[in-house]
């Protein structure tokens, strides 16, 4: 196996935009794979400017672009220009993989379908990333990862404050989870190529990630399983699985699945072994009828301790909990380091910043450090002139481009 990565040899087009599929082939790169970023010549993919709108985190860097892009070569291609779309086909017959979630109008614009690519290459396996999936009156609706992810799969509405309001999303929240599908989906598509010697298309939607990420809820509603009612009264529906608030006003989430065995442990811990078996809360049934006083009664008890005793504590008596940081506490939490989450980026003009590293590890094989996301059509002629375009042919594609 080579050192450049497990996946080094592979050459990837990221024919997308925004996250989503992008971000698929992000993880690839990590793994060594040679990406290709086509871009529209000018203002590049529209990814670029959402760190620009009104609403979104500010920095003196494009954190969209660094976090997304990284490892990744940029070419700017017209594809609405005959001469564009045929410099990308002729990059399809040397690839391995092509990513897109553009809309299957766009797709049939450009002539980029998995029928019109396959042609050219057999080997080819075809990654498209939709919102709705294939089939289906919604099909071709467009979608961002709020829309269908988090709000259509049912997440939104499952997710709510105390007074039952919906919580909104956070920026590619459901854009990398799906991200991962797509990876998945993709080996699977490198797996049976290696099997028959053919490529494949092979796919996933925002929607389907979502209901996925919101299965057990939507499995327990096929089930015809009775929710409780969300939002109702001034304590958790189950106190065992709540948040609570420190002395020193931090707040952490306490969680016990297994609470016969569970909460005999958390008593003792606050010296009181005799609330376990207590005939308020010896079983669900009493914890569940007496919650409110479960849930002052532990309130009572953690508001005597600083977070940092409570965590000593719990580690020592395997009490299963997490801290609720903000995003200050999140970025210096070690832990992220040494669970290799965070890793170090050295960046033109900024100096060694850091960026989160995709989710997947493999013993024996390092990923690649990771290097600067590009500027739009960095490597242009780079990739043209490997294709055998002429310096001439590049000049006057590039000139073509920059003028419709």
């Amino acid at each position: 196996m080579s050192d450049r990565g497990l996946l080094s040899g592979l050459r990837v087009i990221d024919c997308g935009t925004y996250v989503a599929g992008p971000a698929a082939a992000t993880i690839m790169s990590d793994f060594g794979a040679e990406v290709i970023k086509i871009e529209r010549p000018g203002g590049g993919d529209l990814w670029r400017l959402y760190s620009k709108l009104p609403g979104s985190a500010r920095s003196e860097l494009d954190w969209c672009w660094v976090l997304t892009s990284r490892n990744k070569k940029s070419v700017a291609l017209d594809l609405g220009d005959p001469a564009g779309r045929e410099a990308l086909v002729r990059l399809v017959r040397t690839a391995d993989v092509f990513v897109t979630n553009y809309q299957r109008t766009l797709l049939e614009k450009f002539r980029l379908n998995w029928d019109d690519l396959s042609a050219v290459n057999e080997r080819l396996v075809y990654a498209h990333l939709t919102g709705y999936g294939d089939a289906g009156d919604d099909a071709d609706d467009p979608a961002f990862d709020a829309l269908a992810y988090w709000a259509r799969s049912g997440l939104m509405t499952s997710v709510t404050g105390v007074d039952g309001s919906p919580s909104g999303p956070r920026p590619g929240m459901g854009d990398h989870p799906t991200s991962m599908s797509m990876f998945g989906a993709i080996m699977l598509g490198l797996y049976q190529r290696e099997r028959t010697g053919r490529g494949s298309r092979v796919t996933t939607s925002l929607l389907a990630s979502g209901a996925w990420a919101n299965a057990c809820d939507i499995q327990a509603k096929l089930c015809n399983a009775v929710f409780p009612k969300r939002g109702e009264g001034k304590h958790p529906p189950n106190p065992l699985t709540a948040v609570y608030l420190t002395r020193d006003a931090k707040m952490f989430l306490l969680v016990l699945i297994d609470p016969d065995n569970e909460f005999p442990r958390l008593c003792q811990i606050f010296d009181q072994p005799e609330l376990a078996a207590s005939e308020l809360f010896h079983d669900n049934a009493a914890r569940s009828e007496n919650g409110a006083a479960l849930y002052a009664i532990l309130q009572s008890q953690f508001e005597t301790r600083d977070l940092a005793e409570w965590r000593a504590l719990f580690k020592r008596n395997d009490i299963k909990w997490a801290p609720l940081p903000n995003l200050d506490d999140v970025v210096s939490d070690p832990q992220m380091r040494a669970a290799k989450a965070i890793v170090k980026l050295d960046y033109p003009g900024a100096g060694t910043i850091e960026t989160v590293s995709s989710p997947v590890f493999v013993t024996g094989s390092e990923k690649r450090p990771p290097t600067a996301a590009p500027e739009i059509g960095a490597h242009t002629r780079e990739i043209l002139g490997e294709l055998g375009y002429t310096s001439d042919a590049i000049e006057k594609l590039i000139q073509s481009s920059n003028h419709r």
